[in-house]
């Protein structure tokens, strides 16, 4: 350590922090006696034979066999033993461990989480770790800059697929699920993250599900959780409620029986009384403003406002019901000529006319059939029937007839629409197929819109909107203008209201099934009447079950667990809640719990959670853009607001990372006779006369891939999400076992930038391998004749030369920039420059050896470990200063200076900062497009200013002419 320190001083290397040792707040007993492992040297076999497949297939049609990662197995470095043997160094010494007691809160504060995992049964691929390595690097990182680093991973364990094992085997899904986690632990820890384990926490576990349950019951108390009855996917032939991802095209994944909507008794979270809220502080968070704009179209707020249609009876006299509407284009109600309502709307019996009763019946049994998703798709077909009722509209008093379509959703706006077919596309196509009056009562600017044959949704002037009866008037008033007219008539006039609406519907909070939390009520047998669970009661534990499948009835599985469901309540019979909580739950505040995981007395402690929060990065995929963040921040607000958290928000910085695709798969296109055909010279590409082809049989050409032994053919070159139907998924442990954890970490950072998607290539590995390679020669040396290694490096104590600084401090400032902007891909390239600078040394002096292990070392932790520990030093490298770049060797040694010949720019020279005008002008004069200015000239007289310009001055009389 003192070594390390004498060298830097004497570099001006700039470091964060002043000491080189752990930080004092640790436990001593971690670091007074940290014996480093010994140094590999002696078991390590340089090169493996070679692996090949004698079997060869010459013919097309074959089906291309799975390839090893790579034919030849070549270790570039002892991987194999260093990663095994840092692994067991940082867990038997806790290094990653973050105090939680005895934490040093003057420091400042780092923390980075992943989007909590569910482990499921196919463990890891390649994909996953490209946002854990990313997270990785800057705990790393922030680390050694002196923060206090808060980097932990725990488990969304509850979930139906761990359920659906249990239904299929029998097997209880909580030993399911500990297996999977087990297996997922073990696949984190071989990739060296530096994760603190002791913080480790999990959703299935009753100390952790406690506080899930005591969140349920304060939105309880404020009147954010209550019951409805919520329309839901029941499958009759399996006697269970399904989720939406178990139904596909109006039938159950498993079995494919038919699945219909039904209302059924509900939980569901009011998160709608904090939809202004949710999308006014988006403003201040720093995520992807696609993630943004994604939460504010799904929350939805529109202005508008609700209009009243009275009901006709067959005579055309009102009736004593009305139908709200909800329009955000008031100002088009001249154009309303009909009405749609929800088949699931609450006045829609009251509507149907004798004569049209069947049908409207079949149509609402049909529709019971599909999804909310099915029912809205712009591109499907809109279909609807006629109620055989009118109503009138308020605005000239004309009777219009009402529909029922499955196109309008009863959970959206009031569950009914006045249709303006003149100026909604959607209405448009509905009235041109069912023969309904379309009235044009927006002019567009553009006369020629009108005349289209299209509906016209934008604003203009108002036409035909005028009825002295009703008395309103808005011809010639702009859309904006007329909108708030008719707000102000229908307010006046009793026909309606102002008001804001939001797209953003009320969380549905239960699932009909076993392997969730508990929700803490009970039911009063006589009166219904619901009572929350005493605080004091909670934990309220999951039974055990032997028998998780459905009941057949509707009612979940725990109904089943008869002695846990009955209970007494002050002596009358009572009966437990048997829905549990969605996957949704367990994951809206578990980055509270990692602040302070063992605290049996309160969710949080307040103190840890206002040094702790809020999280400063959070890394995970776009899929949970809308869903899990919109929840979790509803959550977050609520505790807010009864004082559990300090913050308003939870994540300040959301980080989305791409996808890593499947390895590129190559396709051959064949003709109706089975002949091969090149892709471009066909539309007809499917899979159906797509043909594999393995990369031995392709090459390049241009732009495209084309096969080899018939260049005429072009290939169809695609890449896929990895997926097990596809076979293309890359295990990470195949890679680890074949090229080492660090390389790939590297490689995943080296593919491109983080946030992007990219391929898959087994040749890239290969490339960081190399360069891991010729980092651990450089430092280390050749291999002996063994094939073992030295125990220390070839590093010397010398000075180091400018040049050598320069190049140094140059890759100091690149990879920090680089780190701080998450652009890791391009502080791998200065790593890279650095070294093949390095190569061309005839020495490398220790103290510029250390600093560029340190650079290396969030990146390749293993590595860096091991060349740490044999430039001779005792300690971990975990908490060393990172290195911090000295401005005075960034500064370029040259520059270019412009030469100028009576006064007119004839061209540059590369000259030292310090060059003199001696010097300067005898390079000019040396320097072959000047040099025929001035060769055999008399000079008059030179300028120069050092560092700007060189003028030279001929003398007139004897000047060449060019």
């Amino acid at each position: 350590m003192l070594l390390l320190h004498s060298h830097l001083h004497h570099l001006n290397l700039q470091f964060l922090s002043p000491h080189s040792s752990f930080p004092s707040s640790f436990p001593s007993s971690k670091f007074t006696t940290l014996p480093f492992p010994t140094p590999i040297s002696s078991s390590y076999t340089h090169r493996f034979r070679r692996i090949t497949n004698s079997a060869t297939n010459d013919k097309l049609n074959e089906p291309e066999k799975k390839k090893p990662l790579q034919q030849t197995v070549t270790r570039a470095y002892p991987f194999h033993e260093i990663e095994p043997k840092w692994q067991q160094f940082w867990d038997q010494y806790r290094t990653f461990r973050t105090p939680d007691d005895d934490l040093d809160t003057s420091k400042p504060k780092y923390y980075i989480l992943d989007m909590f995992p569910y482990p499921s049964g196919a463990g890891l691929h390649v994909g996953h770790p490209l946002g854990y390595t990313a997270t990785d690097i800057l705990a790393r990182f922030k680390r050694m800059q002196g923060y206090n680093v808060l980097h932990p991973m725990g488990w969304d364990a509850f979930g139906l697929p761990a359920e659906q094992y249990a239904i299929n085997t029998g097997t209880h899904p909580k030993l399911t699920t500990v297996t999977n986690i087990n297996r997922f632990t073990s696949q984190l820890k071989s990739l060296g993250f530096s994760y603190d384990w002791d913080r480790e926490i999990s959703t299935i576990e009753p100390e952790y599900y406690k506080w899930t349950q005591w969140i349920f019951l304060q939105l309880l108390k404020r009147g954010l959780a209550y019951q409805a009855e919520v329309p839901v996917n029941w499958c009759p032939a399996l006697g269970t409620v399904l989720a939406n991802e178990e139904v596909i095209d109006g039938v159950s994944e498993r079995g494919g029986h038919p699945v219909v909507r039904k209302p059924m008794r509900q939980w569901m979270l009011k998160i709608t009384a904090y939809a202004d809220r949710l999308l006014e502080d988006l403003d201040d968070l720093d995520w992807p403003e696609s993630v943004k704009e994604m939460q504010r179209n799904w929350i939805g707020r529109s202005e508008g406002a609700e209009l009243e249609f009275c009901i006709l009876d067959s005579d055309g006299k009102e009736r004593d019901i009305q139908i709200v509407v909800y329009t955000t284009r008031p100002d088009t109600i001249f154009g309303a000529t009909y009405l749609v309502v929800a088949p699931e709307h609450s006045l829609l019996s009251s509507l149907i006319s004798t004569a049209q009763s069947n049908h409207v019946e079949d149509y609402i049994d049909l529709a019971s059939k599909k999804s909310d998703l099915e029912r809205t798709e712009l591109q499907k077909e809109k279909t609807g029937v006629f109620t055989g009722c009118y109503a009138k509209n308020p605005a000239n008093g004309e009777a219009i007839p009402i529909w029922v379509a499955d196109y309008v959703l009863g959970s959206y706006g009031t569950g009914a629409i006045m249709a303006v077919p003149a100026h909604d596309s959607r209405d448009y196509e509905f009235a041109l197929k069912y023969d309904i009056p379309i009235q044009w009562v927006v002019t567009p600017d553009d006369k020629s819109i009108s005349e289209s044959g299209k509906a016209f949704p934008g604003e203009g002037i108002i036409v035909n909107s005028s009825n002295t009866l009703m008395g309103l008037d808005i011809n010639g008033l702009g859309s904006k203008e007329a909108a708030l007219k008719v707000i102000d008539w229908a307010e006046k006039s009793g026909n309606g209201k102002r008001k804001v609406n939001y797209k953003l519907r009320d969380w549905l909070f239960a699932r009909q099934r076993y392997w969730g939390e508990p929700i803490p009520v009970i039911f009063l047998d006589d009166s219904g009447e619901t009572v929350p669970l005493d605080e004091t009661e909670l934990p309220l534990i999951l039974p055990e079950l032997d028998d998780f499948s459905p009941t057949g009835t509707g009612e979940p599985p725990l109904a089943k667990a008869v002695s846990w469901t009955t209970d007494r309540l002050s002596g009358r019979p009572a009966t437990r809640e048997t829905n549990t909580m969605p996957q949704w739950a367990g994951s809206c505040w578990y980055y509270l719990r990692f602040m302070d995981p063992n605290n049996s007395k309160e969710l949080v402690d307040k103190a840890k959670e206002r040094y702790w929060g809020p999280v400063d990065v959070y890394v995970g995929g776009a899929e949970h853009a809308v869903l899990h963040l919109l929840y979790a921040r509803f959550w977050h607000k609520v505790l807010f607001d009864i004082g559990v958290v300090s913050t308003k928000e939870p994540f300040q910085c959301v980080i989305n990372q791409g996808i890593i695709l499947g390895e590129v798969q190559y396709m051959a296109c064949r003709d109706k006779d089975g002949n091969l055909i090149s892709a471009d010279s066909t539309n007809m590409l499917n899979e159906h006369n797509l043909e594999r082809i393995s990369e031995e049989k392709v090459t390049k050409s241009g732009d495209s891939f084309v096969l080899k032994e018939n260049p005429e053919i072009r290939l169809v070159a695609r890449a896929h999400k990895m997926s097990k139907s596809r076979g293309n998924v890359v295990n990470p442990d195949d890679v680890v076992s074949e090229y080492g954890a660090d390389s790939l970490r590297l490689y995943e950072m080296f593919m491109g930038p983080l946030r992007d998607s990219k391929t898959w290539s087994t040749s890239g590995i290969e490339g960081v391998h190399r360069f891991l390679g010729r980092t651990w020669r450089l430092i280390v040396g050749l291999p002996l004749s063994d094939g073992t290694y030295n125990d220390r490096t070839v590093s010397v104590d010398e000075e180091p030369t400018i040049e050598q600084l320069r190049c140094l401090h140059k890759c100091i400032a690149k990879v920090t920039e680089e780190i701080e902007g998450t652009r890791f891909n391009t502080g791998i390239s200065a790593m890279m420059e650095f070294l093949n600078a390095a190569y061309k040394w005839d020495n490398h002096p220790r103290s510029v050896v250390e600093a560029f292990v340190l650079l290396l070392s969030p990146y390749a932790p293993h590595m860096a470990e091991e060349l740490w520990s044999r430039l001779g030093h005792s300690k971990s490298l975990a908490y060393e200063p990172f290195p911090k770049a000295n401005p005075a060797y960034l500064k370029e040694s040259t520059i270019v200076l412009p030469v100028q010949i009576n006064g007119k720019t004839r061209g540059t020279i590369q000259v030292e900062e310090t060059c003199t005008e001696e010097d300067a002008f005898a390079l000019a004069s040396t320097d072959e497009k000047l040099s025929k200015y001035l060769d055999g000239q008399s000079v008059r007289k030179r300028i120069y200013v050092p560092g700007k310009i060189l003028n030279v001055v001929l003398d007139r009389k004897n000047i060449k002419h060019f």
